[in-house]
């Protein structure tokens, strides 16, 4: 096998290129200590370790901390580490590393994320957002009936309206108008609202 790039990324980090492949992105001192230089040749037995010893194990160690530092889906997680441009098989084996603790886990990602913003956003809103941060629609609509009691919608479309300081009771029909669609446009159902909306006004 031979080096056929070696390439800056910062003054510390290379972008490596086998037999004009991507292989690994690696530091300066990782260079030198492998013998990684332009035209150079390396056995297998050397790209086996760098690739199982150096860079599998950052990867690993990687993929830990981000979620250390926050919870995130398998897309987010998947993102952030090809940004760290490790290669897609070591990023494939991280991952399987992190799920095989449970740090890893869509469907309890989704269930938390539910938790923390149904009194305050639709389910329309927060399904949108999953679905972006690429939980599957099947695994949206588990958390949800694992969160959501009968009444979490109107509980969030209340909470919305006093959060506006609106007093149902002294409201005028211009007021009232403007309040439906200020819902709507949250993702809430006219029903739901019209159902709250009647609660309120006592």
């Amino acid at each position: 096998m031979q080096v056929t790039k070696v390439e800056s990324v910062t003054k510390t980090k290379f972008r490596v290129e086998i037999d004009e492949e991507f292989a690994f992105v690696l530091y300066k001192g990782e260079l030198k200590r492998f013998g990684i230089a332009e035209e150079a040749e390396i056995t297998g037995e050397v790209y086996e370790k760098i690739y199982n010893e150096v860079v599998l194990k950052r990867a690993k160690l990687r993929a830990l901390h981000l979620l250390t530092d926050m919870a995130r889906t398998e897309k987010e997680l998947k993102e952030k580490l090809r940004l760290n441009q490790y290669p897609e098989d070591i990023i494939e084996t991280a991952m399987d590393y992190v799920r095989s603790f449970g740090y890893l886990n869509d469907d309890k990602y989704a269930e938390s994320y539910i938790e923390s913003r149904k009194s305050s956003k639709s389910k329309k809103e927060i399904c949108a957002a999953l679905l972006k941060k690429g939980v599957s629609l099947e695994q949206i609509d588990l958390a949800f009936e694992v969160c959501y009691e009968k009444e979490g919608e109107s509980e969030a479309i209340r909470r919305l309206i006093v959060k506006r300081r609106i007093d149902i009771t002294q409201a005028d029909e211009g007021e009232i108008y403007k309040l439906y669609g200020y819902l709507a446009r949250k993702g809430f159902h006219y029903e739901e609202v019209r159902k709250v909306i009647e609660e309120m006004s006592g």
